[in-house]
C-alpha cells in the first residue's frame, strides 16, 4: 500500500514480518516534565516483597470497568475493562495488587501533543507496572471480577517478581491499538497492543512456565482493533520531522493528529469528531506511532471495533506464546 501524495521512502521495503515485534529497551528513561498526569501514577506503590519459598500464594484475576472510580459501570456496559492481578499470602494473610497501566492516562498514550515550539509530535506514552499492598475488594467485585485462578509457591512468586522487574525496565511504552487485516479468524495481525491486559497475560504465562497450574475458567479481555490493508513504514521522528525530513509527510501526520488534542470544549470536540470521521472513514487514513516509528494504515471496513473475547488461562504444558 502506498501513501497518497508521496513515494515510499527510498531504501525502505515493505516489512514482511507481521506482527511487528514490540521494541524493548535497555532501561526506562525518566519521564519528560512536560508530561503531567491528571491522576497520580501508582500513588501507594511499594516494592514487591520477598516471600518464603514454601509460602502458599493465591493468585486472583482482577477486572473492572476503565475509570470505574469516576464513571462507575458506564464503560463496563461497553466492555471496556481494566485488568490486574491480586495475590494473597495464606500464611501471613497479606493481600497485594499488581497492575500495568499508563503513567499519564490513556489519551496521552494514544495520541500526541502538538507543541508549537516543536516540529515533531510530542508523546507522553510511557506505561509501567504498579505493585501495592492490599486488594480493593469493592472496586473489583462491584462492577467487575475478583476470582481465584491459581495457587503458587513463594519460590514461584519470587521468580515472577524478578521477571516483572526486567519486563518493566525494558517494556516502557503503552500501545492502545491492535491492528489487523479484518475481523475474520486467522486474518493477518499487523500490530499487537501493549496494555494492562497484555501484562496480565504475560504474567500468567510466566507463572505457568514456573510451574503454576491454573483453573479451567473463562477469562475474557477487552481489545481495541483497527482494520487496515498492509501498513506502510514511514520512518522515525528524525527521518520524518528532522532537517532532511519529508515536510509534506510531516504536515500530513500533524494534520491527522490535530483533532485528537486534549482539553477541548464540547463544541470543539464535536467539530473535531467530524474531522476524525472524514480522515478515518471517508479518506480511510490512519497514522500509527509504534516502536517510536510512524506507519500509514490504509483503513478498511469496519475500521474500528472493541471486542471482549476469551483468551484462555495457560496450563503447564501449553503456555501462551508470543506475549
Amino acid at each position: 500500500a502506498a501513501v497518497p501524495g508521496w513515494p515510499r521512502a527510498s531504501g525502505v521495503l515493505s516489512r514482511r514480518h507481521w506482527p511487528v515485534p514490540y521494541k524493548r529497551f535497555d532501561s526506562r528513561p525518566k519521564p519528560d516534565p512536560y508530561c503531567q498526569a491528571k491522576y497520580t501514577f501508582c500513588p501507594t506503590g511499594s516494592p514487591i516483597p520477598v516471600m518464603e519459598g514454601d509460602d502458599d500464594i493465591e493468585v486472583f484475576r482482577l477486572q473492572a470497568p476503565v475509570w470505574e472510580f469516576k464513571y462507575g459501570d458506564l464503560l463496563g456496559h461497553l466492555k471496556i475493562m481494566h485488568d490486574a492481578i491480586g495475590f494473597r499470602n495464606t500464611l501471613t494473610g497479606k493481600n497485594y495488587t499488581m497492575e500495568w497501566y499508563e503513567l499519564f492516562q490513556l489519551g496521552n498514550c494514544t495520541f500526541p501533543h502538538l507543541r508549537p515550539e516543536m516540529d515533531a509530535p510530542f508523546w507522553c506514552n510511557q506505561g509501567a507496572a504498579c505493585f501495592f499492598e492490599g486488594i480493593d475488594d469493592v472496586h473489583w467485585k462491584e462492577n467487575g471480577t475478583l476470582v481465584k485462578v491459581a495457587t503458587i509457591s513463594g519460590n514461584m512468586f519470587n521468580q515472577m517478581a524478578k521477571w516483572v522487574k526486567e519486563d518493566n525496565e525494558t517494556g516502557i511504552y503503552y500501545e492502545t491499538w491492535n491492528v489487523k487485516a479484518s475481523p475474520e479468524k486467522g486474518a493477518e495481525t499487523w500490530f499487537d497492543s501493549y496494555d494492562c491486559s497484555q501484562f496480565v497475560l504475560r504474567t500468567f504465562s510466566k507463572l505457568a512456565e514456573f510451574g503454576a497450574e491454573f483453573k479451567n475458567i473463562e477469562t475474557n479481555y477487552t481489545r481495541i482493533f483497527l482494520y487496515s490493508g498492509e501498513p506502510t513504514y514511514l520512518g522515525n521522528e528524525t527521518s520524518v520531522f528532522g532537517p532532511t525530513g519529508n515536510k509534506t509527510l510531516g504536515l500530513a501526520i500533524k494534520r491527522f493528529y490535530y483533532p485528537f488534542k486534549p482539553h477541548l470544549s464540547t463544541k470543539e470536540f464535536l467539530l473535531n469528531l467530524l474531522q476524525i470521521f472524514d480522515a478515518v472513514i471517508v479518506h480511510r487514513e490512519f497514522y500509527l506511532f509504534y516502536n517510536f516509528e510512524y506507519w500509514f494504515l490504509p483503513m478498511k471496513f469496519p475500521f474500528i471495533k472493541i471486542t471482549y473475547e476469551e483468551i484462555p488461562l495457560p496450563n503447564k504444558n501449553k503456555t501462551l506464546s508470543g506475549l
